[in-house]
């Protein structure tokens, strides 16, 4: 029974009724043709995007892949993981087809009825691998953010088979294998700018052991400026690979002042951008950087990132090569999944996730 328009969400536990436990999402808000912002979703004005903090001018750089192994290539990409933490690729080996396959998948994916997305909610999914879900982590949050998703943690593709949704299984699968030839080109480069030479089977598996796929979906939004498609915050991955679709929206944070620039979509580019896994494992040359996503008043937009992490038993810290060269270590050694669960429990708070693994 969908509320009145009138104030049909006074009562939050009316509105978790609606967008949880029923699993309408803010998609389903959206589609209710609201005129006002459910009060839920208003962000305090901190955390609001202000206009007048993002600079125009600025870009992340643009990095064409089709020379990676060119030295001046190399160089670009080390230099972007380590001042920018974000950069995107153009010209690489991930066809076009595979990156619009995704994308209709997604949109099939949230198109299905709520009863039925409902079916991989926390409540009544069958894993905790598949995963769809609402703002970040309701439970902790002020204030919600207003995107739905679709989590996938790559097991195997038995698994995958079995329980991902019918719908967007197999590009989902094809976007992520496709992407792994991108994805190892890029660890090569950033272990060769520290000096790490070689990546053996120990090395590829602590930084690429996991993956994780979301599908996100972030809906047209009454009052776009009084709340967020996603508060600030940093990844926990060791890089985490996006693909954005023409509408923008994507914000990152310049050099730790307040300015935010935005990220362009360019067609059949990829976004990179350094988690907080390879920070820590780079002892802090390379930098996972804040990011944050703005609602839309006009538009629905999609996103559909892959982020590479290590394992969840896996031991995290600053590689031993690097501290066999001298360096000074400025993290301890973490249990991977500790790290993941610590940033999971709170609402996003921009940068404060790596202090859990600061000595």
């Amino acid at each position: 029974m969908a509320p009145t328009l009138a104030d049909p969400f006074h009562d939050s536990s009316a509105l978790r009724e609606f967008v949880i436990n029923q699993g309408n999402g803010v998609k389903g808000l959206s589609e209710l043709g609201l005129t006002a912002l459910p009060k839920q979703y208003i962000q305090p004005l901190e955390e609001r995007t202000c206009m007048s903090n993002i600079v125009p001018q600025e870009s992340i750089p643009i990095i064409d892949m089709s020379n990676w192994e060119d030295p001046h290539v190399a160089k670009s990409i080390c230099d972007a993981a380590s001042k920018w933490g974000f950069f995107q690729i153009v010209n690489h080996d991930v066809p076009i087809e595979v990156l619009e396959n995704v994308k209709d998948a997604t949109y099939k994916f949230f198109g299905l009825p709520a009863e039925v997305k409902n079916k991989y909610s926390k409540e009544q999914s069958s894993s905790n691998n598949v995963r769809f879900g609402t703002s970040f982590t309701p439970q902790a949050e002020k204030a919600l953010e207003w995107k739905d998703y679709l989590s996938l943690f790559y097991v195997s593709e038995e698994e995958a088979s079995a329980l991902w949704p019918s719908v967007c299984r197999e590009q989902v699968l094809d976007y992520m294998n496709k992407s792994k030839v991108v994805i190892k080109q890029l660890l090569q480069v950033l272990m060769k700018g520290l000096n790490v030479d070689e990546i053996n089977d120990t090395k590829e598996s602590l930084l690429m052991g996991s993956m994780r796929t979301n599908l996100n979906y972030y809906p047209k939004c009454p009052n776009p400026e009084l709340t967020v498609g996603v508060g600030r915050h940093s990844d926990v991955s060791t890089l985490t690979i996006l693909l954005q679709d023409e509408i923008g929206g994507l914000f990152v944070r310049e050099n730790d002042g307040d300015n935010w620039i935005h990220v362009p979509p360019i067609k059949g580019s990829l976004v990179i951008n350094v988690g907080d896994a390879l920070q820590i494992m780079s002892n802090g040359r390379y930098r996972s950087v804040e990011h944050r996503v703005v609602a839309n008043g006009s538009n629905n937009r999609i996103s559909v990132p892959i982020f590479v992490n290590p394992r969840p038993a896996d031991v995290i810290g600053p590689l031993p090569e690097l501290i066999a060269s001298g360096e000074k270590p400025i993290y301890k050694q973490v249990i991977y999944s500790d790290y993941v669960k610590h940033f999971f429990r709170k609402a996003h708070d921009g940068k404060k996730t790596v202090g859990f693994a600061e000595l």
